[in-house]
C-alpha cells in the first residue's frame, strides 16, 4: 500500500477538488440550493454566473441535460473574490462562499466541512489507484472486487464522509482499499438477543453454513472455559470496529454479566462492499453475504441495522419471494434473482431502547443480517455487476459500459435497450400488479451479464427498501400484521418515486449524460428506449390498465426529491429519533414525457 505522502500530492488534491466542485455546482443547481444565471450561450454550451454574498462570484461552462440537470466542465470554473478572476480549485471554499446565501447554519457547515474533507481524502486515494487502471481492466472482474472500483454515490456530494472513522480505519475497512478482513464472533445470551429466520431455517443451520466444525468447536470451548452453558447462547458475527467503538463501551453491563462473551476472530476473509457494512466471503463464495451494523455517519444516515427491520427481515424476504414463486412472468420469463435476507439476530441496548425519543443511531448498534450470496444464483457463464458499475469512467477517456458494449457485438442503442428490458419489466410488475416496490438505485440493482450483454436482473437489500401501496390492492391483504407495521405504505406518486427517483434520477440521469458525452447514444434516444420499454411491458398486461393510470410513470413531472438539501438545509446534523427522509422541493420534469412531446413536434 502506498504511504499517505505518496498519495496526497498537490496535483491529485487539486484535481479531486475541481471534480468535487463541479459536482457541487451540478447537484446544488439541480436541487435549487444555488441560483446561477445565464451569461451567454456558445453553441450547445452555456456560460453561467453565480453571485453570492460578499460580492463573490463563480462562472463556468455547462451543457443542459434533461431532468433539469447539467453537465459542468470542471476545467471552466472560476472564482471572483471582488478583485480578480482565478481558477476555482477549492471545493470547501465554495461551501463557505454559498453558506449565507443558501442559508446553511454554521454548525451544519462545520460538519459538512468535515464530511467534504473526508470525501476529498478518499477521492485522492481513488485517483491514485485509477492512474494505473483502464476501464477494460474491469471486464470480467469479480463482483466483490468491482465494488472497490466505485467512486461512491453519484448524487450526494459528501458521499464518503464516514464520520467516526479514523485514517487508519479508512485504510483498513473501506471498499476502495480492498483490504481483506476477518470478522469477529461473540456469543450472546438468549435473554438479550432474538434470532429470526425464514421457515425451515434455524440458528444452528446458519452457524454450520458460516463456520467450520473446527471454529464452532473452538468457540464452544471458550464458553466452556467461561463456565456457561453453550445452549444458552447464540453466535453472532460483529465488525471489530463496532466491537471496540460501540459494543464494549455501551454494552459493558452485558459483558460484565457474561451476557456477551468475546469468542475471537473467524478464519474466513471478507471484502467490504460499497455500503461499508456489507461483506462478501472471499474464501467461500456461496456462504452468506453478511450485513453488520457500523455506527458511522455516511450518505445521510448512520450505517447501523434498524432493530425493527432487522427482526422482520426474514418475513420481508418470504413476502417478496411468495410473489415471485407464484408469478410465472417473474419466475419463468424474467428469472429475476432475489437474494433473500434469510436470518437475523437483534440485540437491543435496553437503556437506550427504553428511552422515549432516543436518537435512532442508538437503536441500531448490534445485530446481523445474513443474505443469500449472489454467486449461489449465477449460472456458469453469468457475471454479476452492480448497476453503479456502469457509471465507471477511467482517466483516459474510456468507460466500463463502453467496453461492455464494444465486446457485446451490439450497438449502443441495442445494448441499452437490452439493459432496460432486463431491469424494468420485473420492477414494473411488482409495482403494477402487487403494489410493491424496491429502491432500485445503483447498489441494490445488480445486472447479470452473459457474453457482456445484460441478461437478467437481481435486486437485493429488502430490509430497508421494500415499500407497499396504500391503495386497495388484493395481494397486499395477505400482509401479516407485523409486516404492515414495519413496511411503509405510500400513495401512488410516492410509490412511483422509488423507480423515478431511485432509478431514473439517482442513476439514469448520470448514465444518459455519460453516453451523450462519449458519443455512444444521445440523451433523447436513451430516454425513448426507456419509454418504449415501459409501453412494451404495458402492452403485455392490458388487464392492468387501471394500475398503469394509478401508478403513472409517464406523467409530465414528479415532486423533486433532494438528497443534498436534506442534510445541508432541512435536517442538519441533529440526532433525530428516525432516519432522515429525502427533502421535497419543487418539481422535476419527466424525460419520459418530454421525449414523447419532442417526437410529436418532429412529426
Amino acid at each position: 500500500m502506498k504511504t499517505k505522502e505518496d498519495v496526497m500530492t498537490h496535483e491529485r488534491w487539486t484535481l479531486a477538488n475541481k471534480r468535487l466542485l463541479a459536482k457541487m455546482v451540478r447537484e446544488f443547481s439541480y436541487e435549487d440550493i444555488i441560483a446561477p444565471v445565464l451569461e451567454k450561450i456558445e453553441d450547445r454550451t452555456k456560460k453561467m454566473i453565480l453571485t453570492l454574498d460578499g460580492n463573490i462570484q463563480y462562472r463556468y461552462r455547462c451543457e443542459e441535460r434533461m431532468m433539469d440537470s447539467i453537465y459542468v466542465d470542471e476545467n471552466s470554473i472560476e472564482r471572483f473574490d471582488g478583485n480578480i478572476w482565478v481558477e476555482a480549485t477549492d471545493a470547501i471554499q465554495f461551501l463557505l462562499d454559498i453558506q449565507v446565501t443558501a442559508k446553511i447554519k454554521p454548525d451544519t457547515a462545520a460538519y459538512l466541512i468535515k464530511e467534504y474533507n473526508h470525501t476529498l481524502l478518499a477521492d485522492v486515494h481513488i485517483l491514485s489507484q485509477k492512474e494505473n487502471r483502464h476501464a477494460s481492466d474491469l471486464i470480467g472482474m469479480d463482483y466483490s472486487e468491482l465494488e472497490g472500483e466505485m467512486d461512491g454515490h453519484p448524487w450526494i456530494t459528501y458521499n464518503k464522509g464516514r464520520i467516526g472513522f479514523s485514517y487508519d480505519d479508512y485504510l483498513k475497512y473501506t471498499p476502495e482499499m480492498k483490504q481483506l478482513t476477518t470478522i469477529r464472533w461473540i456469543a450472546v445470551h438468549h435473554d438479550v438477543a432474538t434470532f429470526h429466520s425464514i421457515s425451515g431455517l434455524d440458528q444452528k443451520q446458519v452457524i454450520k453454513h458460516e463456520l467450520s466444525e473446527a471454529e464452532i468447536t473452538s468457540f464452544y470451548e471458550v464458553l466452556e472455559r467461561k463456565g456457561v452453558n453453550q445452549e444458552d447462547y447464540m453466535l453472532l458475527p460483529i465488525h471489530i470496529w463496532q466491537w471496540n467503538q460501540m459494543v464494549i463501551p455501551l454494552y459493558s453491563s452485558f459483558v460484565s454479566a457474561k451476557k456477551i462473551i468475546d469468542l475471537g476472530e473467524g478464519k474466513d476473509r471478507y471484502l467490504p462492499q460499497q455500503s461499508v457494512r456489507t461483506f462478501v466471503n472471499k474464501d467461500h463464495q456461496h456462504k452468506y453475504h453478511v450485513k453488520l451494523p457500523m455506527s458511522i455517519l455516511n450518505t445521510l444516515v448512520y450505517r447501523g441495522l434498524p432493530s425493527e427491520r432487522t427482526v422482520i427481515a426474514p418475513q420481508i424476504t418470504e413476502f417478496i419471494k411468495s410473489i415471485y414463486d407464484q408469478d410465472p412472468f417473474l419466475r419463468d420469463q424474467c428469472r429475476v434473482i432475489l437474494p433473500g435476507e434469510v436470518a437475523s439476530i437483534n440485540v437491543n441496548q435496553p437503556q437506550f431502547h427504553d428511552l422515549p425519543g432516543t436518537p435512532y443511531q442508538f437503536l441500531e448498534m448490534l445485530g446481523v443480517i445474513w443474505r443469500e450470496s449472489i454467486y449461489s444464483y449465477l449460472d456458469v457463464d453469468e457475471q454479476a455487476v452492480t448497476l453503479a458499475a456502469l457509471l465507471y469512467e477511467d482517466e483516459y477517456g474510456s468507460s466500463y459500459i463502453g467496453e461492455l458494449i464494444e465486446r457485446s457485438g451490439l450497438s449502443a442503442k441495442e445494448w441499452v435497450a437490452q439493459l432496460f428490458e432486463v431491469i424494468l419489466p420485473p420492477l414494473l410488475h411488482f409495482l403494477y400488479k402487487y403494489g410493491t416496490v424496491f429502491s432500485p438505485h445503483g447498489q441494490n440493482t445488480v445486472i447479470v451479464l452473459k457474453n457482456h450483454r445484460p441478461h437478467r436482473l437481481a435486486v437485493k437489500d429488502f430490509v430497508d427498501d421494500v415499500n407497499v401501496s396504500d391503495q386497495p390492492i388484493p395481494y397486499l391483504d395477505k400482509l401479516s400484521e407485523p409486516l404492515k407495521k414495519v413496511l411503509r405504505s405510500e400513495p401512488p406518486e410516492g410509490l412511483c418515486q422509488f423507480i423515478f427517483t431511485g432509478l431514473f434520477v439517482c442513476h439514469n440521469r448520470y448514465l444518459a449524460d455519460l453516453l451523450e458525452r462519449s458519443g455512444l447514444l444521445s440523451e433523447s434516444e436513451f430516454w425513448l428506449v426507456i419509454r418504449e420499454t415501459i409501453l412494451s411491458y404495458q402492452a403485455k398486461f392490458p388487464e392492468l390498465k387501471g394500475r398503469f393510470e394509478l401508478f403513472d410513470m409517464l406523467r409530465p413531472s414528479f415532486t423533486k426529491l433532494c438528497l443534498n438539501r436534506n442534510r445541508m438545509i432541512d435536517y442538519g446534523y441533529e440526532d433525530g429519533d428516525d432516519r432522515p427522509h429525502a427533502s421535497e422541493h419543487g418539481k422535476v420534469n419527466n424525460p419520459l414525457y418530454i421525449v414523447e412531446q419532442m417526437k410529436a413536434k418532429i412529426k
